[in-house]
């Protein structure tokens, strides 16, 4: 499992997006920590400090589902800002992007990466 671990200026509000208008499920959420998850990975988050040595600045998460466009239109439909509108890449993969007020990517679609066997 890959957890992501991100620091917010408001963790309340920022926890509510992303299960609200993202779909991510929510876990333990209070104002200094929120759990969210999505398959089998999770997205830890904490108050962003001025004096915080482990400040991680803006990510760009993928997340992978079956049903890019139903899910499109569940953001959308939550005021999530597009900046990726729906696209077949030519890999395989049809996704779409959306940003946060945090200013965090976030990607979906139907790739799925394939480890190397052993």
């Amino acid at each position: 499992m890959i957890v992501t671990t991100l620091r917010s200026d408001d963790v309340l509000a920022h926890a509510r997006y992303l299960s609200d208008v993202l779909g991510l499920r929510p876990g333990h959420v209070s104002e200094g920590h929120a759990e969210l998850f999505w398959g089998g990975g999770a997205v830890l988050l904490g108050p962003r400090r001025p004096d915080d040595r482990f400040e991680p600045g803006r990510a760009v998460t993928y997340l992978v589902l079956h049903d890019p466009d139903a899910h499109h239109d569940r953001v959308v439909a939550g005021g999530g800002e597009v900046v990726m509108e729906l696209t077949d890449q030519p890999y395989g993969s049809r996704e779409f992007a959306v940003v946060d007020a945090e200013g965090n990517l976030w990607s979906f679609g139907t790739y799925r990466p394939v480890p190397p066997s052993s």
